[in-house]
């Protein structure tokens, strides 16, 4: 086997020590006010051996939160909490991307400003329940955002970029196109029942992403920006019929930005095929739950030639020293799914290193 996986590999002039990302991870550990903790320090400064850290889903508006402790980048407090991080992450040599995520519908109005609905594209409610401060409880039809505030949620995306960059010290920052939360909304037929320019065409439901990632851009640099995409993902009630053409429709419209990567967390292997063949700069691949996190499964992603880098999530979690354990060979630690989620340092930053095992 080549070494490929643990050799140093650039994005856009960004140099990465190895081609392991850290995938993004919802672990509702920052504080009522969305501020990041002195634990968030300590996890992402564990993992700084990843090649790229793409932190958890942060809210770039106070409605964009979809479940309670998660951060945002939208006050001072916030952006001034996360330079701690990165500051960290670069101490131990990490480069580390802020994920920007607005939840659209999969919230609710205990989470929400004055208790207000959730929005999204369209009053479409989705099934189930969500996570909130009173434990779970049913989703409730959202309110369709007017033209003008799609247009406001734009600016909120660049806006909270500028901050993530500028002010808090990230290497870049990450649009949250996946698994079922605004940007996803928008693209899928099932959630997006609009009839103004955002809605109905193909090009009309991408149109919000690609207005979303190139206002972004606007405010930090393309090479500072990646964006993930989800493709025929079902999370979150999202349905989606026309997925081959919904993300050549997305792919066309990025290309041209000149972004750092596009991040597709894998679904029909035809459709990462076409995104791969149309899609000239680096490509990120995240296997989901498809595969075992082992270095040959990972390194096969590289060898094919369906990925520049692969991302790898849960395995993070319990391993904070995952790229030297996959190097070595060495068994990796087990996660504990009740600590996924909030709750205290146990489970979140007392995973053992090979030292501490040994």
């Amino acid at each position: 086997m080549s070494s490929s996986l643990f050799t140093p590999h650039t994005i856009n002039g960004i140099e990465l020590a190895n081609r392991l990302v850290m995938a993004p991870m919802t672990r509702n550990r920052a504080d009522a006010d969305g501020v990041a903790t002195d634990s968030m320090v300590t996890y992402y400064a564990q993992r700084a051996g990843a090649g790229l850290i793409v932190t958890e889903g942060t809210q770039p508006s106070a409605v964009g939160q979809g479940y309670p402790n998660t951060p945002g980048i939208h006050t001072a407090e916030q952006t001034a909490a996360w330079r701690r991080v990165t500051d960290a992450v670069h101490a131990r040599g990490g480069r580390i991307f802020l994920q920007l995520m607005h939840a659209g519908r999969i919230s609710h109005p205990s989470l929400q400003p004055d208790g207000g609905l959730p929005v999204a594209p369209s009053p479409v409610r989705p099934a189930g329940q969500v996570f909130t401060t009173e434990g779970l409880q049913d989703f409730v039809e959202p309110r369709a955002l007017e033209t003008d505030e799609v247009e406001q949620t734009v600016r909120d995306f660049a806006e909270a970029a500028r901050l993530a960059v500028h002010e808090a010290g990230f290497d870049g920052v990450e649009v949250h196109g996946a698994n079922g939360y605004l940007p996803h909304q928008f693209l899928a037929e099932g959630t997006n029942q609009r009839t103004d320019r955002y809605g109905g065409s193909v090009e009309n439901r991408v149109r919000f992403l690609i207005e979303a990632t190139t206002a972004v851009a606007g405010a930090v640099g393309a090479d500072r920006v990646g964006v993930r995409v989800s493709p025929a993902n079902s999370f979150n009630d999202i349905v989606e019929h026309e997925t081959e053409e919904t993300y050549a429709a997305v792919v066309a419209g990025l290309q041209p930005l000149g972004l750092a990567y596009l991040h597709v967390v894998e679904g029909p292997p035809t459709v990462t095929e076409k995104i791969r063949s149309n899609w000239s700069r680096a490509l990120i691949v995240n296997p989901a739950f498809s595969l075992e996190t082992t270095a040959e499964n990972l390194q096969a992603l590289l060898d094919d030639e369906r990925a520049d880098l692969v991302a790898v999530g849960r395995a993070f979690i319990a391993n904070p020293d995952l790229v030297r354990r996959l190097q070595e060979g060495a068994e990796l630690n087990v996660g504990d799914p009740s600590s996924f989620y909030g709750g205290t340092d146990a489970g979140y930053i007392d995973y053992p290193a090979l030292e501490q095992t040994a």
